[in-house]
């Protein structure tokens, strides 16, 4: 019986049933239901009215009679945030575009439309790109050491700092963020002669100089070099008190103790640093901050020229006496190397540009000579340094040459010694000569657009110095040769120097011919 009602079933179910072998099964489940519910002891012959309308009857109480249906069957309606979190997902699904790219399908759109594809498969592959590109700027800036070595939400003020400094400006926002940072600094108690505090002090002066506000930067760097000068200053009388030995602990401070011999030897913890060490280092920095600040007082908005002076004398003594100190002490535990020859070849340079901008040049020849013994031999900066010589020597008063002679009718052992204006416009002559064949002489990656700046403005140099000596033929033609070279790379400032230098050639050599 029950085999010939799922006979008639399938014959009550209509044509489009046959096509397709899953809704066969679906039948079946209504009509274990319907012969225990509707057809109950029906007879057999009237099978097929009985199970049309319950069927149908069914299929309307799913939507009519909410009721009458089981609970199983009603699913309950999804909330707005999962409904708006699949319509995200389902439009940032990569597969219709994948699908797109399939030979077939990307054969017949080229057809339909060449340039089209074309024009899509260009910006599809700008926009991967565009996208690997950022995705790689932001963890190689913004997960880099530099936020690394923070705790989380130091760094999260820090990485929000430089966003609205360099990506998005907003000063009052990133100047918001630098105070935060640097309170969440003290609060977690971090050292605050520590390498990465004092960065962010540093970083905080030059948004300050970047924008504009030199006063702002100033005030930063002054209250770091006030504080740095007072701990070594206060590391300096504990040693000569006797707080500290020759290990750079304090006197007393008892030893830590050594690690077990079963733990792994293959991670093993950094060596603490020791007072000598961190005053090397806090020393280099005080050095540092003290050159930068002559560089801002020089500075053409602020142009305060004793502080820059003061500042500037104070790293060089610093850097002379420390170098002897070394020499006459030797070296203490954990000392560490001072400045390598760069480093201090910059502060006497920076010395001796302020005293040339004050025409005191023959204070700043010597600099400049201790400058250029200190800088590599093949480097752009080293013709720089040479030319800055070269023009120092030629612009030594006269003045200062007249008392020099006077004197030497006083002392006659002394005479000899003595630099006439030939001799000093020679050595000039020496070392802007020098100071070109250095820059054509660097070669490949060291070579940069200084060794060409350089050169221009020796050939300038020459220049002047044939004038002063009273060869203006020769001043000529060293200005045209500037003045070629520097069209020639695009250096205006160069283009500018020779040809004014060469127009006051031309005059003076006019008007004494007439």
């Amino acid at each position: 019986m029950m085999s010939a009602l799922r006979a008639a079933a399938v014959r009550s179910s209509g044509a489009n049933h046959l096509l397709h072998p899953r809704f066969l099964q679906r039948p079946q489940r209504h009509l274990a239901l319907l012969s225990t519910t509707q057809i109950g002891p029906s007879k057999v012959p009237g099978y097929e009215a009985a199970i049309t309308p319950s069927l149908q009857q069914c299929r309307h109480k799913s939507s009519s009679s909410p009721s009458s249906q089981k609970p199983n069957e009603q699913k309950p309606p999804l909330p707005p945030s999962n409904l708006l979190f699949r319509a995200l997902k389902q439009s940032l699904s990569l597969r219709p575009i994948l699908g797109a790219f399939r030979g077939q399908s990307l054969r017949s759109l080229y057809r339909q439309s060449p340039e089209e594809t074309v024009l899509a498969i260009i910006l599809l592959c700008a926009v991967t790109g565009i996208s690997v590109y950022v995705a790689y700027a932001y963890f190689n800036y913004f997960q880099s050491k530099q936020f690394t070595r923070f705790p989380p939400q130091i760094a999260k003020s820090l990485r929000r700092a430089l966003y609205y400094s360099n990506y998005a400006p907003d000063p009052k926002l990133a100047l918001k963020y630098y105070r935060i940072a640097l309170e969440q600094c003290s609060q977690a108690g971090l050292d605050p002669f520590s390498d990465e505090v004092m960065g962010v002090k540093i970083q905080l002066a030059a948004w300050f100089e970047k924008i504009g506000s030199y006063k702002n930067s100033i005030e930063v760097l002054e209250a770091l070099l006030r504080d740095c000068k007072k701990w070594v200053q206060v590391m300096e009388k504990s040693v000569q008190d006797g707080l500290v030995d020759n290990s750079g602990k304090l006197a007393g401070a008892p030893t830590p103790d050594k690690r077990p011999e079963s733990e792994d030897e293959t991670e093993a913890p950094a060596k603490p640093e020791n007072l000598w060490a961190k005053r090397t280092r806090i020393l280099g920095k005080t050095v540092g901050i003290s050159v930068k600040l002559g560089e801002l007082y020089s500075d053409e908005h602020v142009l305060q020229g004793d502080s820059a002076g003061e500042h500037l004398v104070w790293a060089v003594e610093t850097v002379l006496k420390e170098l002897q100190r070394r020499q006459a002490e030797g070296l203490k535990e954990d000392e560490g190397d001072w400045m390598n020859p760069e480093q201090i070849g910059g502060a006497l340079e920076a010395l001796g540009n302020h005293y040339e901008s004050k025409s005191q040049h023959y204070l700043a020849a010597p600099l400049f000579l201790q400058a250029v013994s200190l800088s590599p031999p093949n480097s752009c900066h080293t013709a720089v340094l040479m030319n800055n010589l070269a023009i120092s020597l030629a612009q030594q008063p006269i003045r200062m040459l007249s008392d020099a002679s006077q004197a030497s009718q006083t002392d006659g052992t002394n005479a000899a010694m003595r630099p006439n204006r030939a001799s000093l416009l020679a050595s000039a002559r020496s070392w802007a000569l020098q100071a070109q064949k250095t820059a054509e002489r660097v070669q490949g990656e060291d070579r940069t657009e200084e060794c060409d700046e350089a050169c221009a403005v020796a050939l300038s140099n020459l220049g002047d110095i044939a004038a002063m000596a009273g060869d203006p033929e020769e001043a000529k033609r060293r200005f045209k040769e500037s003045l070629a070279l520097s069209k020639r790379i695009a250096f205006e400032p160069g283009v500018a120097q020779a040809q004014s230098r060469l127009q006051r050639v031309s005059t003076t050599a006019s008007s004494r011919s007439t």
